[in-house]
């Protein structure tokens, strides 16, 4: 299972670090990703990294704002969100699956065929004055 924490409110600007903890599988050899839901928008893949060769995606929505990262010897994968705006604002689910014969952007665009095994409960974050 994967567990998040970190989500809640912040000002327009402002940073988060949301956390997501493993459990019940080998979360090294799994690929990783963060997904969010806007209100009214389906859900997009806005990071992903692949486990055997790191190949990283970002979203154009969130490049050089989000950092996605892991830390196999912990189980854990992070979402570390700077100079956030309210278009942030959403439900954000961990992920895991794989590994997958993909890069990380087709992972994160391409759920239909690169569905993950492994989901989080969502946390929600919330960018408003």
């Amino acid at each position: 299972q994967l567990v998040e924490s970190g989500g809640g409110l912040v000002q327009p600007g402002g940073s988060l670090r949301l956390s997501c903890v493993a459990s019940g599988f080998t979360f090294d050899t799994h690929d990783i990703g963060w997904f969010r839901q806007a209100p009214g928008k389906e859900r997009e893949g806005i990071s992903c990294i692949t486990a055997s060769t790191g190949n990283l995606y970002t979203a154009d929505s969130v490049k050089g704002r989000f950092t996605i990262s892991r830390d196999n010897h912990r189980n854990t994968m992070y979402l570390q969100m700077n100079m956030m705006t309210p278009e942030d604002s959403g439900v954000y689910y961990c992920a895991a699956g794989g590994p997958f014969i993909a890069s990380g952007q087709r992972i994160c665009q391409d759920q239909k065929n690169y569905g993950m095994d492994y989901w989080g409960k969502g946390s929600l974050v919330t960018v408003s004055s």
